[in-house]
């Protein structure tokens, strides 16, 4: 288990956009998919450009550098060039906060 970390109120991720979560060991993007929100870390496993800014198809993102998609529900990587999964996090709303869980 980790612990849970505040990212934005409820609400403040719009359908379609995102939220940055920065810590010392990584950052983790936020995306509310059709009113369902999803986590993973915000690093393509092809080159470690940051995937957050790029588009959303679905319940995937594309990375903004080279094209490869991965699975926001999974962290699965979908096309080339990356093969590797992103990691995903679990994400509650608690008490009118959005939160995400981060390994110790």
């Amino acid at each position: 288990m980790g612990r849970w970390h505040d990212v934005t109120a409820e609400g403040d991720i719009e359908p379609g956009g995102f939220a940055l979560l920065e810590t010392d060991d990584l950052t983790a993007a936020v995306f509310n998919v059709d009113g369902t929100l999803y986590a993973i870390e915000d690093v393509c496993t092809h080159d470690g450009a940051e995937l957050a800014g790029g588009p959303v198809v679905g319940d995937q993102v594309v990375c903004p550098r080279h094209g490869a998609r991965f699975c926001l529900r999974t962290g699965r990587a979908l096309t080339p060039p990356a093969y590797a999964a992103v990691q995903t996090f679990p994400v509650r709303v608690h008490e009118g906060r959005i939160e995400v869980e981060l390994p110790d």
